[in-house]
């Protein structure tokens, strides 16, 4: 059978199944082509340091894991073994067993880590076939992120804990992914919540030439601050998709928030960016948040940026102003809230873990600086914690080496010990 065959059959068994069984049918019917023993997916869980496997159990079923009638989601926690690796790499990973061969292939789009595919072979895979097994993971991030727009059945499997209402309002400003790779730079952000909401959220759209983001925090906690930040994300994504200015979007969020009597007396501090991915210039704009730190060979400084008002304190605040700076390639930007500074968390020293975490792709940077922050003052946060890196590469133009869905030569590399 070839692997045209394969794909083809693939994608008709998803196209024919529901939403909540198309992974399900296309795992099988790459199972029948490879002679698997056992395929199954695992989704990756939202706290970032866990896989989650989905089952359909009936009622009668036993078993480990959270339950929603037939649902069974039982979470695999990472412990630094093969399938940490798998993701952390972004290569397949093969284990020798008594049973078989088990093949462990991350499941990625566009740098975003989706979860990974587990199969079980009979016989020890050649490389012909594990690149084979590699795209067909890559095929299966596509399944997930189709269906998943029918269905609460993979959100449902990532939650490990419950949502709040305000949490729930939340998650739906951010975007789709977290990650996203091209040509000229990386990005990705990263929200670890305080114990109440505290209305955070991060943002990105990226254009032919331009690379849109934004870094925000809402006043107060819980539903309120998750209002001020649905009216005030929304006024910037509504200018910015009229082709505004950063000073347009921010004067037009200000009005919004220092107007509307829903959130009167709300308001939200931002750093709003737009980066040109020919030149590599980066116009920002700071409206009373903490400044961003550019990394540049070895040290981190703050980006100096004209001082602005939040957005919503005063209904006629001047003009909002913007800075410039110039990337170069190899530079790493990051843009964080004030949870990774406040109360506890200021005994982080931010700029010795930038320098840890140097070398690690920005998935991974992000997740680690969140670990390290609720070292400091977690378990349960004061305050939502947020972060936004992008590596900057130069040269637009560029193509990605991402065949399965990453670019593993930005891949972070393997764990040690």
């Amino acid at each position: 059978m070839t692997a045209r065959t394969v794909f083809n059959d693939m994608w008709v068994a998803a196209e024919n199944a529901a939403p909540v069984d198309a992974v399900e049918a296309v795992t099988r019917e790459l199972g029948v082509a490879l002679g698997a023993t056992s395929v199954s997916f695992l989704i990756a869980d939202l706290s970032g340091r866990a896989l989650v496997r989905l089952a359909h159990v009936p009622l009668a079923g036993k078993g480990p894991g959270r339950r929603d009638g037939e649902e069974v989601a039982t979470v695999v926690p990472f412990d630094g073994g093969p399938a940490e690796q798998a993701l952390r790499t972004q290569t397949v990973q093969v284990l020798a067993q008594d049973s078989g061969w088990t093949v462990l292939a991350p499941v990625t789009e566009r740098g975003e880590t989706i979860g990974l595919l587990e199969l079980l072979l009979p016989a020890e895979p050649d490389t012909r076939l594990l690149d084979e097994i590699a795209r067909t993971a890559h095929v299966l991030a596509f399944v997930v992120i189709a269906n998943r727009r029918h269905t609460d059945l993979f959100e449902w499997g990532q939650r490990t804990t419950p949502f709040t209402l305000s949490a729930e309002i939340q998650r739906r400003l951010l975007p789709g992914a977290f990650t996203c790779e091209a040509g000229g730079f990386t990005l990705s952000g990263w929200l670890e919540p305080a114990a109440s909401v505290a209305g955070d959220t991060f943002d990105y759209s990226l254009a032919r030439d331009v690379l849109h983001f934004s870094v925000t925090d809402a006043m107060g906690h819980e539903v309120t601050s998750a209002l001020t930040a649905t009216l005030g994300v929304g006024s910037l994504r509504n200018s910015r998709r009229r082709g505004q200015s950063l000073s347009g979007q921010a004067e037009a969020a200000n009005a919004a928030l220092a107007t509307n009597p829903v959130v009167r007396g709300g308001y939200m501090t931002a750093v709003l960016g737009r980066l040109d991915l020919r030149s590599g210039a980066c116009r920002l704009l700071n409206a009373g948040h903490l400044p961003p730190l550019l990394v540049r060979d070895g040290d981190a400084e703050p980006v100096e940026l004209p001082r602005n008002f939040p957005l919503g304190m005063f209904a006629d605040t001047p003009d909002y102003r913007s800075g410039e700076v110039a990337l170069r390639p190899g530079d790493r930007l990051v843009v964080f809230t004030d949870g990774m500074r406040e109360r506890n968390a200021a005994d982080l020293d931010l700029t010795a873990v930038l320098r840890t975490v140097a070398d690690l792709h920005p998935r991974e940077a992000v997740r680690i600086l969140a670990d390290a922050v609720l070292r400091v003052a977690g378990p349960a946060l004061a305050d939502d914690a947020t972060l936004l890196i992008m590596d900057w590469y130069g040269d637009h133009g560029q193509a990605r080496r991402a065949g399965t869905g990453a670019d593993q030569g930005r891949a972070s590399p393997p764990l040690v010990g």
